[in-house]
């Protein structure tokens, strides 16, 4: 059974910090729980501009790629599950094992970042709807004409205040909103589903064609969808370390990311279309929900059901990069870290606002988490599933020259695979069969993972364990 991990510090042995694993006996989230947080995740305003992104493919190269890439990411998501469920203890604390203590640092930063990244993402378009809704109420300028930059802002600072809110309680904080959540997404997406329907075909929908120079290919689209989805495979087990039932950890989890990124992306894959069909134009840096919902005459009751999916995902998003920065420094609670990225998003979130605009700065963002963070990935999987046998001995995961503790509290061979994996990535970019076909991603990893794995078994790489 998991239990605390604690190590004290003694002349023989120092603590790296202190792990918490929690009991199963103490654990509260049901197989129910797990399935709706984890459609909570991806039912969002981010999975939704996804979708119609990929739009650029046409329909049925996008649906196609986005069933494949969601059933292998979210495959990984389930194992990724399987690691908290059978320790108790968070994600970024089981990379000490693979990493090193020191060198967990590397994907504890990359989810710091990544989760930062994600909740700004959600946040600047529940910010445009706020925007709208204003507009509506007290005939403020939409944002994207002139004087409609104020309204976005007012948006911005609404929307990390509900957050920081939403936070404030931790993990019930998740289990509450996404209860509550769950149901109005439920209802926006039927009564979303009507409307567009209600506008175009599903003929014409499935026969539109992008315009030549705006379309996608494949491989963009199946890497693009690899690092949305791959996001969630690096914070698994911070949540199905609450639950005391495999098959929350598995199976709930495996079907509720999946139905949230298919029933959301779907929806903004058809609204996106069909407002391109309708309007007899498409511009893709109008894919993001309150633009197509506003667009769609969808009104006010939408923009706000916008609103309260942007706080249901970022609940997950910043939960994840609090526990991420709990991980790199000891010294800070949770619920102080869970302020300061909450924070930070906010800062983040005004980037697109003066620098560049939402599209451009989505997709760098995507392609720079696909480089980064596939090959983690596999490195931490590998090290679990296949190196370790599935076990970990969680008292030296805090121990100083312990068993995970390697060279000077970094395995290098685990940052060597990393490096070679992101370099592995990029090469698979300029490769135009690959690119525009299967994407790098997935191909990284499987390179990143046959690295690993032989450089741990010929090098017969051992920690430095003390005396």
């Amino acid at each position: 059974m998991a239990q605390e991990v604690k190590v004290a510090a003694t002349k023989e042995t120092q603590s790296f910090g202190h792990v918490e694993s929690i009991p199963l006996a103490h654990r509260r989230m049901s197989n129910w729980d797990l399935f709706a947080t984890w459609i909570g995740a991806n039912a969002n305003n981010g999975t939704w501009y996804i979708g119609g992104v990929i739009a650029a493919c046409g329909f049925l190269t996008a649906s196609t790629t986005l069933i494949i890439v969601g059933l292998v990411s979210y495959a990984l998501l389930a194992v990724a599950s399987y690691m908290g469920y059978q320790t108790g203890v968070p994600a970024m604390a089981l990379t000490r094992a693979s990493f090193g203590l020191r060198g967990s640092f590397i994907p504890s930063l990359i989810n710091v970042v990544q989760f930062i990244g994600w909740a700004a993402v959600n946040t600047f378009i529940a910010a445009t709807s706020i925007s709208y809704i204003f507009g509506e109420l007290f005939g403020w300028p939409l944002y994207g004409k002139p004087g409609g930059t104020f309204g976005l802002i007012v948006g911005i600072l609404i929307m990390s205040a509900l957050h920081l809110l939403s936070i404030s309680l931790g993990e019930r904080s998740v289990r509450l909103i996404e209860r509550i959540g769950i149901v109005l997404v439920v209802v926006f997406v039927l009564w979303e589903s009507v409307v567009v329907f209600r506008t175009v075909s599903f003929h014409e929908i499935l026969t539109w064609q992008p315009p030549h120079n705006l379309r996608m290919s494949s491989g963009v689209a199946a890497d693009t969808l690899a690092a949305f989805n791959l996001a969630w495979v690096t914070a698994a087990s911070d949540f199905s370390r609450f639950t005391a039932k495999k098959s929350a950890a598995t199976t709930a989890s495996f079907l509720g990311a999946n139905l949230g990124l298919f029933w959301f992306a779907f929806i903004g894959l058809f609204a996106t279309i069909g407002t391109a069909v309708s309007l007899n134009h498409f511009d893709p840096n109008n894919s993001d929900p309150s633009t197509v919902a506003a667009k769609l005459g969808l009104g006010i009751i939408a923009l706000l059901v916008i609103v309260l999916t942007s706080t249901t995902a970022n609940a997950v998003n910043l939960m994840s990069a609090g526990s991420a920065l709990t991980n790199m420094t000891h010294r800070l609670s949770l619920n102080v870290s869970l302020w300061l990225v909450t924070i930070a998003a906010t800062l983040v979130t005004f980037i697109p606002v003066y620098l560049a605009s939402f599209l451009d700065v989505f997709e760098t963002f995507l392609d720079g988490i696909g480089m980064f963070l596939g090959p983690e990935i596999a490195i931490f999987l590998v090290d679990y599933f296949f190196l370790k046998g599935k076990h970990y001995r969680l008292a030296e995961l805090t121990k100083v020259r312990g068993v995970y503790w390697y060279t000077h509290g970094i395995n290098w061979i685990a940052v060597a695979s990393w490096l070679l994996g992101v370099a592995a990535y990029w090469g698979l970019k300029q490769v135009p069969a690959i690119a525009t076909t299967t994407g790098a991603t997935f191909i990284a990893m499987a390179i990143t993972a046959a690295i690993y794995g032989c450089g741990m078994r010929f090098t017969k790489a051992q920690p430095v364990t003390a005396k």
